[in-house]
């Protein structure tokens, strides 16, 4: 059921599951008067219900990122998937001290690169939403990264880390930017070489298995730079919330015949190889949620998985269909749901909605979630927490922008 982008029979199990807190919220609160909701629930029984509707995303545009995080407006970033001939056995750890240029992730985009796409590309936008109320300049509800998303899909689900989501309206579109939680700066600050290690090899692992054109052949000699990046800009619904969303995409199929993107995308993982039915059901309760929402969430239909031993070296791959995660999962006892999932994320837009009426780009209501807890919000007008920039407001407010 929950597999597929489709119609759930309408039901009329939208009771709100929002919770009026009990104490004053410390920060200042105007939207008390607009009858919102303090809190929000996220207990996952309480969004087990039908699945609601998610239209297949639609690609609306791509962009890139070069070495420097340079944005362009094309796709000249895309690589393209090219699966191994024999036993894999590709060494993860090779170029790691000498061939490896690391983003600084202490460096905050935000949603930078998205705007700039969105104000280079406006005329897409509004060419998929003729009945949209001339209110919303853009004709979608929410703008925001395919991350943000998939945080607050596992939310019901997740026990160690929290999370900041900043939301700001304007041009009655609310637009949701991540804040980097006082736990997750520790973690990032001090993590240690192994961890630091780890995460090269899930790039190495593309660079294995991915060429910069649809005729060529992998280059594992070459250097990995994660500043560089290839982005789809997709379109699609969430029960009533209409987004336009952006997430990196590691690779296509090089087929020449294969459906428009991004049902041509693939996504590529690297885990410890699997050598007992213990690590099989944790692989399958953890893992896979996070796999299956960053992918779900995009129409990426795809994942390519490297197995690797506690050497970084990959023993084993395995393709695995988005649409039959949840069918891999279902003997699993007290397993993850892909409707609880997608239920929460509809109820956490439409308390975002109720809470965030104010159209102000300089007003940031801040949700903050921590596990076993509601999702609360505090407002800050002109704090640090701004993230929708100047020039994008001038440039959106401008007539003349879609001609960009």
């Amino acid at each position: 059921m929950a597999e597929h982008y489709r119609k759930a029979p309408h039901s009329d199990q939208h009771e709100s599951f929002y919770k009026r807190s009990r104490e004053p919220s410390e920060d200042h609160n105007p939207q008390k008067r607009h009858g919102a909701a303090a809190t929000l629930n996220t207990h996952k029984q309480m969004y087990e219900r039908n699945f609601p509707v998610y239209k297949q995303p639609v690609e609306v545009g791509c962009f890139s990122l070069d070495s420097r995080r340079n944005f362009f407006n094309d796709h000249r970033q895309i690589r393209y998937y090219v699966p191994p001939r024999k036993r894999p056995e590709f060494n993860l750890r090779d170029g790691y001290t000498d061939r490896f240029v690391k983003r600084d992730d202490g460096v905050k985009e935000r949603l930078d690169h998205l705007l700039k796409w969105i104000l280079a590309n406006r005329d897409k936008i509004q060419n998929r939403d003729q009945t949209s109320s001339s209110s919303r300049v853009l004709g979608v509800d929410f703008v925001t990264w395919r991350g943000h998303l998939t945080k607050v899909l596992t939310t019901p689900y997740e026990t160690r880390e929290g999370w900041l989501l900043a939301a700001s309206k304007f041009g009655g579109t609310v637009y949701i930017s991540e804040v980097e939680t006082e736990a997750a700066r520790l973690d990032r600050e001090n993590r240690s070489e192994r961890h630091e290690e780890m995460m090269y090899w899930g790039y190495k692992f593309e660079q294995y298995i991915c060429a910069d054109d649809a005729a060529g052949s992998p280059d594992p000699g070459g250097v990995v730079n994660t500043n560089e990046a290839f982005c789809t800009v997709v379109q699609t619904r969430l029960a009533d919330h209409k987004l336009l969303f952006s997430g990196e995409v590691d690779c296509r199929v090089t087929d020449a015949d294969a459906p428009p993107a991004p049902a041509c995308y693939v996504e590529l993982k690297t885990s410890a190889e699997i050598s007992t039915p213990k690590q099989r059901s944790n692989f399958h309760r953890f893992k896979l949620l996070k796999w299956w929402a960053q992918s779900f969430l995009p129409g990426v239909p795809q994942i390519v998985a490297g197995f690797r031993d506690h050497d970084g070296v990959v023993v084993s791959m395995e393709t695995i269909q988005t649409s039959k995660i949840s069918q891999l999962i279902k003997n699993e006892y007290n397993c993850w749901k892909p409707t609880v999932c997608m239920n929460f994320c509809s109820d956490f837009l439409s308390f975002v909605k109720s809470v965030v009426k104010e159209d102000d780009p300089r007003l940031v209501y801040l949700f903050a979630w921590d596990p076993y807890r509601d999702v609360s919000y505090t407002v800050h007008k002109d704090s640090k927490y701004n993230f929708i920039p100047e020039w994008y407001v001038e440039e959106l407010r401008s007539p003349c922008s879609s001609q960009h």
